[in-house]
């Protein structure tokens, strides 16, 4: 038994579960199960993610702050890697992952009590009992008035920790940095930068603790550091980013073999080497340890190289890059004759994003926020993931170089360019990342996307677009690669985005071309290729339950659209264990869609034009507009189910088309606002058949485009 350290009860530990809430917890574990939910615990910052903060809670065990826990916005928080936080455990899943929600105490000082947590026991901060006696470090306690013994609050906040001597601990040098710690010569740095005054010359502290590499030594392969544990190691490469931490200034640096972090300190939170930048050609000198589980390399010496040195590496980088980037042939899956057409395009954007994942660039994709984009989407995140992973040490890397970003609209407009823009300039000014890889998929090849795509290209971000559906010709301007059978003369009619992904996916990484079989028939709503549909059957996936997987997909789209849902998405469509997630969600598809379709077909206006038979719906009226299923939904299964030629779905200031036969819709849009010169008419989504217009003349403009529907049918 022992003594609470806020209120003297006998408990068994060192704090009654009344104020296991009032205190602050570093965790010495290595078992995320052993972490206590509720309770507060010290944690380093890893890093960002589009979705929340990655926090190092111990050595091996990591949590995520999603952004829904903050009181602030994510884009606000000032916490850098490195940093030394505060956060509560809200859950610890099944699989090990941990949960975190956002602490406004954000000093020891705001608690009242600081203990250590080894394994499941709480011992106090200063004490170390592992085995080996070295163990983690201690959060630095400074007991506050209310804990037994303290008397004076100034005293209290003044007493240092150092187990009396007035030193700092080794193990508390240890953790003072970030990425996992720092060297010995680093703590060393440290203890001397914190001796002088405020006013203490940086220039003159560089000078003394940053070096430059002699000419003497052999070079290694940063593929090889992992059998080099121990040793003192000299590699060369290129510098594919670097940050600034509150520690060490960390830079990656990747040779043709892989990549890895190299911490170099000179004085807490100062930049060392500032001479070094993204893209230079440098040689390194340093001590190969393992930090959090990853290899990482202690800078002892550092400098750029010049000259026919630089030449020679860059050289050896590119020729490297090239041979591992360029695909050996279009991995196909099953036969089409139109992505026959695009093998040269595919090749070019497979090579692009095997590139911007060896080179250490973000890849964002960008698809509709439907089943077809989202099956594009996961078929190109199911090959690009583990390719991340292969090349990356750091076991979040994933969650840093691959985002999927959908769009409500299957154009990539100003809005969605403003946004991409907007993050990678933060995370290349903030964090020392490299510009992105774009790929578009499904979107971004029609004029409406010109303006969008064009802001990205001020920056020289790299742009690819992927689409089955007609492009226009202009795009291929205004972008690096351009995947479109259409351009290429192909027939297009009967192909899907999701089946032309599925094809880059598996030329980006043959490893996963089984896994990929089925989804470019579950892209397709109706008139699935044969070839496709015997795809998925010799997958084991049968025609049932590629509906199923579909309708769960489009369900799961509309909802929470702009969000990647990645667990969720996956667990749908790679479930290789046949839980019945898909179907439970299927079920939920049917039974919301057949209710809105009953409601639509009874209030539907059937309209006779030169001998075609139209349905028009007021979507205002007689749909639910802010619930499942979404219009343009509603409009395809009005055409797929209805025995007429044409479908019109109209709303208070835009309208959707649905045909037989080909429609133009900025034709028609053309036709309309002829006739109807003062409405304000419109095509802004050419691939969703929608037109906009003014509200006020709604009836007109709805007569208008009818007409001119029909005429084209007519034609």
């Amino acid at each position: 038994m022992g003594k609470c350290i806020i209120c003297g009860a006998s408990v068994d530990g060192r704090i009654c579960s009344s104020h296991e809430e009032d205190v602050v917890f570093e965790f010495r574990g290595n078992d995320p199960n052993q972490l206590k939910p509720n309770r507060f615990y010290s944690g380093i910052v890893d890093g960002y993610a589009d979705f929340g903060v990655f926090i190092d809670l111990s050595s091996n065990v990591t949590g995520l702050l999603h952004r829904s826990e903050l009181d602030r916005r994510l884009e606000s928080l000032d916490w850098e890697p490195g940093d030394e936080v505060f956060v509560q455990v809200k859950n610890v899943r099944e699989n090990g992952n941990v949960d975190l929600a956002w602490s406004i105490r954000q000093s020891e000082r705001e608690f009242r009590g600081v203990l250590a947590q080894d394994g499941t026991e709480e011992v106090e901060p200063d004490s170390n009992d592992s085995e080996d006696g070295s163990g983690d470090s201690a959060v630095t306690h400074k007991p506050t008035p209310d804990e037994p013994g303290t008397d004076d609050e100034s005293e209290a906040a003044d007493e240092p920790n150092d187990g009396g001597d007035g030193s700092t601990t080794e193990a508390e040098a240890d953790d003072s940095g970030s990425e996992g710690g720092q060297s010995q010569a680093a703590q060393g740095a440290s203890e001397d930068s914190d001796d002088g005054d405020d006013g203490d010359d940086v220039e003159a502290v560089r000078e003394q603790k940053q070096s430059t590499p002699d000419d003497d030594g052999e070079r290694v392969d940063i593929g090889t550091l992992s059998d080099r544990v121990g040793e003192t190691i000299r590699i060369e490469g290129e510098v594919v980013g670097a940050r600034q931490t509150g520690g060490p200034t960390v830079f990656e640096l990747r040779d043709e073999t892989g990549v890895v972090d190299c911490a170099a300190f000179v004085q807490a939170g100062v930049r060392a080497y500032p001479e070094i930048e993204v893209g230079d050609i440098v040689r390194l000198e340093g001590d190969v340890e393992v930090r959090r589980n990853e290899i990482q390399v202690e800078t002892d010496a550092l400098a750029a190289l010049e000259g026919n040195e630089s030449a020679a590496v860059e050289r050896r980088l590119a020729d490297a890059l090239t041979d591992e980037a360029r695909p050996d042939g279009v991995v196909t899956l099953g036969e089409h004759p139109a992505i026959e057409t695009v093998g040269d395009d595919l090749l070019e954007a497979a090579e692009a994003v095997r590139r911007a994942v060896i080179e250490s660039r973000p890849i964002v994709v960008r698809h509709a926020a439907t089943a077809d984009g989202y099956v594009a989407g996961a078929a190109v995140e199911r090959a690009v993931l583990p390719l991340i992973r292969e090349e990356h040490a750091k076991s979040d890397a994933e969650y840093h170089y691959f985002t999927r970003r959908p769009l409500d609209e299957p154009v990539y407009d100003m809005d969605a360019a403003t946004k991409d823009a907007t993050r990678m300039l933060q995370d290349r000014d903030r964090h020392g990342e490299q510009l992105p890889l774009v790929l578009l998929l499904g979107t971004g090849s029609t004029v409406e996307s010109e303006d969008g795509l064009d802001l990205l290209g001020v920056y020289d971000a790299e742009r690819v677009v992927v689409d089955a559906a007609t492009a226009d010709p202009e795009i291929a301007d205004a972008v690096a690669t351009l995947v479109n059978p259409g351009l290429a003369g192909a027939e297009t009619a009967d192909l899907t985005t999701g089946a032309i992904a599925s094809v880059l996916a598996t030329t980006v990484n043959g490893d996963v071309t089984d896994d990929l079989a089925h989804l470019p028939a579950v892209s397709y709503w109706e008139g699935t290729p044969e070839a496709y549909a015997d795809l998925a059957t010799d997958a084991g996936v049968d025609a049932d339950r590629v509906t199923e997987l579909r309708e769960a997909i489009a369900l799961e789209a509309y909802y929470q659209s702009y969000q990647d849902k990645r667990e969720l998405i996956t667990d749908i469509l790679f479930d290789s264990e046949g839980g019945d997630l898909a179907g439970h969600i299927a079920g939920q598809f049917r039974e919301k869609l057949e209710t809105e379709l009953e409601t639509a077909e009874a209030n539907i206006e059937e309209r006779e034009v030169d001998d075609f038979t139209f349905a028009a719906l007021d979507a205002d009226a007689y749909s639910h507009r802010f619930d499942f299923p979404s219009t343009t939904l509603l409009a395809d299964e009005l055409q797929r189910r209805g025995e007429r030629d044409a479908t019109v779905v109209y709303g208070t200031d835009e309208l959707y088309v649905r045909a037989d036969g080909d429609v133009d819709v900025r034709s028609a849009a053309g036709d309309a606002a002829m006739a109807v010169p003062d409405a304000g008419v419109t095509a802004v989504g050419v691939r969703q058949g929608r037109i906009e217009y003014l509200a006020g003349r709604r009836d007109e403009v709805t007569d208008a485009v009818v007409d001119a529907v029909a005429g084209q049918l007519n034609d």
